[in-house]
This record gives structure tokens, C-alpha cells and sequence, in this order.
């Protein structure tokens, strides 16, 4: 204790720099500027996967006029089945990596009565519409250019 206080009265700065109290809050303090490019340091977050797997092979045996029994055969339930719209469908794939999207799809497939008219999203088969024209079967392509001539 004499050595201390001895220490103290030479040089009073000697006692507080042997506190390993001091250098720990400065370290912390110039850590927590870092603590955006510190991400080993947050939370594990898990990979979550949710919604309807879509692939391009059940995108491609979409025909239009199949029925709805046909659809969820192909397809699977849908993941948004609106009460109020019961002419739409909606599949959406989400993969996440902790907060990162890795994928994500989104299908809409439209009925007419029980029939199969329309499908949007992010991949469609080559028949669906890309507006709001339904397809043209060749019947009504050859009228048309028939009443043009």
C-alpha cells in the first residue's frame, strides 16, 4: 500500500493506467464505431424458407383451360387463397439468409369459372398474357387477318 501511494504522489497517472478498467472501455468505445463492418459479432439468423417451391417444369404443364383440381395438382395449395377473389391463386417463394433474400418468386394464376385463363408473375409459360388480352387461338387469328385483306 506505501508503494502505492508513493507511486501516486511521483506520478498520478501511474495508478489509473495499471486499472484494467480504463483500456476495456476504450476499446469499446472505438469497437462500437466499428459495428457495422463487426457482423460476427451480431445475432445467428436462421435460413427461412417459405411459401410454394415454383419451378420452371410446373410453370411449363400450366395449359390454359386446365381446371383448379388440375392447377393444385400441378402446382400444390396455394400459399394466398383470397375469400374475396376466389378467381385468383396466388404461389410465392421466399429463401432468406439471415437477413439477406436469396430468392424469391411470385406466381398469380386466374380462373374463369373452373377454367385456367391467365398466369402472372415472375416466370410465366410462353401461352400466358402479358397484358390483359386473353390468348388468341388460331381460329381468331385467322378471322382477323381475313376482315385486314
Amino acid at each position: 500500500m506505501p508503494d502505492q501511494i508513493e507511486a501516486w504522489n511521483q506520478n498520478p497517472m501511474a495508478l489509473h493506467l495499471r486499472s484494467p478498467l480504463i483500456p476495456l472501455t476504450l476499446a469499446l468505445v472505438l469497437l462500437s464505431g466499428c459495428s457495422g463492418s463487426l457482423s460476427f459479432l451480431s445475432a445467428y439468423r436462421i435460413d427461412v424458407e417459405q411459401g410454394n417451391i415454383i419451378t420452371p417444369e410446373m410453370i411449363e404443364q400450366l395449359q390454359p383451360g386446365m381446371t383448379r383440381r388440375q392447377v393444385r395438382f400441378v402446382m400444390g395449395t396455394p400459399l394466398i387463397e383470397d375469400t374475396f377473389n376466389t378467381d385468383r391463386w396466388d404461389y410465392r417463394y421466399f429463401l432468406r439468409n439471415g437477413n439477406k433474400t436469396l430468392q424469391e418468386s411470385k406466381l398469380s394464376v386466374f380462373f374463369e369459372g373452373d377454367a385456367l385463363v391467365d398466369v402472372t408473375g415472375s416466370e410465366v409459360p410462353d401461352w400466358a398474357s402479358t397484358g390483359t388480352e386473353e390468348p388468341q387461338t388460331d381460329a381468331e387469328s385467322g378471322e382477323q387477318e381475313q376482315t385486314e385483306v
